[in-house]
């Protein structure tokens, strides 16, 4: 399905996003129409989601081209704030963060819409090593020597830890102070890095079940599930607006996990720029909509995604392109 003559027009007429440039074509020749959609660390939910989204948007829309880059929850909406990228994941208390301008963002994100939320359920979880040290979370994250992996700084899941480290009185200053060492890289690095006796606990956030997760499972280095106890959850909610879940039993086989796990949640919202043309944007999200089977076969976490309700996220401007395409499918604004 191609972009048809309003959408090319519209591109034509704006010329340049931010200093990035967007060309619009049809397959007969004229040049491709190419969209960046950052996502998340390799080896992550996020970037296995982009890229299955990513397949299903070019087949409904030939001539379109998506090409998926590792990105982060914390700095994903500046990127599509200043134009580097033309879609991204974001969580919902980020992106909401963002359009306020609110701490850690420098200003209000004023040129940024949403194109529906509810892709993807997040859960936070925590690993410790089953074979010594202490067990709650409290004890760990404060324990001299503390050796602990998390993703990349401009992550959400990096910023979440912060959050949870400041309110027990600590930090990662504090943490190398004593005697501790904090590694940072992708997922992978971090499964790595645990399996092989670098570090002996690990923060991330990922859709459940998180492939991740699963790898340190298989390795030879056992590790377990780590609960967040009631106050952390209610002061990242209060404080930060974070959701409140569970990992449910069963979602990993012991010892990762051997019952219920309450932990703090959040969820995935899509945004672009707000100058993306109404009818490229429409045509975007109603391939995602007609595809919405196919969805919990790029990630299970996927098939919470609902087009009914997708378009009630208060957190940024519906675009009008995607307020469309979920007016069809039923949303009510």
């Amino acid at each position: 399905m191609s972009l048809g003559a309003t959408g090319l027009g519209q591109v034509l007429r704006r010329g340049l996003l931010a200093g990035v440039v967007v060309t619009f074509g049809f397959a007969q020749g004229a040049a491709a129409q190419t969209l960046e959609m950052v996502a998340g660390a390799l080896g992550g939910g996020w970037y296995t989601m982009a890229t299955g989204l990513s397949g299903i948007i070019q087949e409904a829309n030939p001539g379109m081209t998506i090409r998926v880059v590792p990105g982060g929850g914390l700095g994903n909406p500046t990127r599509v704030q200043n134009g580097v990228s033309q879609i991204g994941f974001g969580l919902d208390f980020l992106v909401s963060t963002a359009v306020k301008g609110g701490e850690p963002y420098r200003a209000p994100h004023d040129k940024i819409s949403h194109i529906g939320v509810g892709y993807s359920p997040t859960e936070h979880h925590m690993l410790r090593r089953v074979d010594g040290g202490p067990a709650d979370m409290k004890s760990i994250l404060t324990m001299p020597g503390l050796r602990i992996g998390a993703p990349q700084s401009t992550s959400s899941d990096t910023l979440t830890l912060i959050y949870i480290l400041r309110h027990f009185g600590t930090g990662f200053d504090q943490i190398r102070a004593n005697g501790g060492r904090v590694v940072q890289g992708s997922y992978s690095d971090i499964a790595a890095a645990f399996i092989d006796g670098q570090i002996d606990y690990a923060y991330v956030a990922l859709a459940r079940p998180a492939a991740m997760v699963n790898e340190i499972q298989r390795g030879r280095r056992q590790a377990t599930l780590v609960p967040f106890p009631q106050d952390v959850r209610d002061h990242l909610t209060q404080a930060y607006g974070f959701s409140q879940g569970t990992i449910p039993a069963g979602t990993y086989p012991a010892p990762m996990q051997t019952d219920t796990v309450p932990v703090t949640t959040m969820d995935t919202v899509l945004v672009v720029p707000t100058a993306l043309p109404d009818e490229a944007i429409y045509r975007l999200v109603r391939a995602i909509i007609q595809n919405k089977a196919r969805l919990p076969q790029i990630h299970p976490s996927m098939a919470a995604f609902d087009p009914a309700v997708a378009c009630k996220y208060p957190g940024a401007p519906l675009h009008p392109g995607a307020r469309r395409a979920f007016a069809e499918a039923g949303c009510t604004m």
